[in-house]
C-alpha cells in the first residue's frame, strides 16, 4: 500500500507542476509546451536514474514517487500523441513531422545530458 500512496502523491506533484509549466508557456499554435514537458522531465528521469546508479540507492517507495508518480504525469506522451493527431487533422503534415521529431530527438537528448551531467558532477 505504501508504494501505491507514493505513486498517487507523486502523481499529484506531478500533474500540478506539469499544469502550472504548461500554463506559464501558453499556446502558440504549435505544442512548444508539451515539447518542454517532455524534454524536462526526460533530463530529470536520466538525472535521477544516473545517480541512483552512482551514489544514491532509492528505496522501492521513492522510485515509485519519482519515477511512476511525479515524473509519470509530468510528462505527457499522451498529449504528444494527440497533438501530432491534431496537426494532421489541421492539414500541417510538416509541423507534425517536425513536432515530432524535436520531441523524440530533444527528448532523448536531455535523457543523456542529465545521465551524463550526474555522472560527472558525482564521479
Amino acid at each position: 500500500m505504501g508504494t501505491i500512496f507514493s505513486i498517487a502523491i507523486g502523481g499529484a506533484i506531478g500533474a500540478i507542476g506539469r499544469y502550472f509549466l504548461m500554463g506559464a508557456i501558453g499556446s502558440t499554435g504549435f505544442p512548444l509546451a508539451t515539447i518542454a514537458v517532455n524534454i524536462i522531465g526526460s533530463f530529470i528521469l536520466g538525472s535521477l536514474l544516473e545517480i541512483s546508479a552512482l551514489s544514491w540507492s532509492m528505496s522501492e517507495n521513492m522510485r515509485a514517487f519519482l519515477v511512476v508518480g511525479c515524473l509519470g504525469a509530468f510528462t505527457t506522451f499522451s498529449t504528444f500523441s494527440m497533438d501530432v493527431i491534431y496537426l494532421m487533422q489541421k492539414g500541417e503534415a510538416l509541423k507534425a513531422a517536425l513536432y515530432i521529431s524535436l520531441s523524440v530527438s530533444l527528448s532523448v537528448i536531455a535523457f543523456a545530458a542529465g545521465m551524463y551531467l550526474f555522472r560527472y558532477i558525482l564521479n
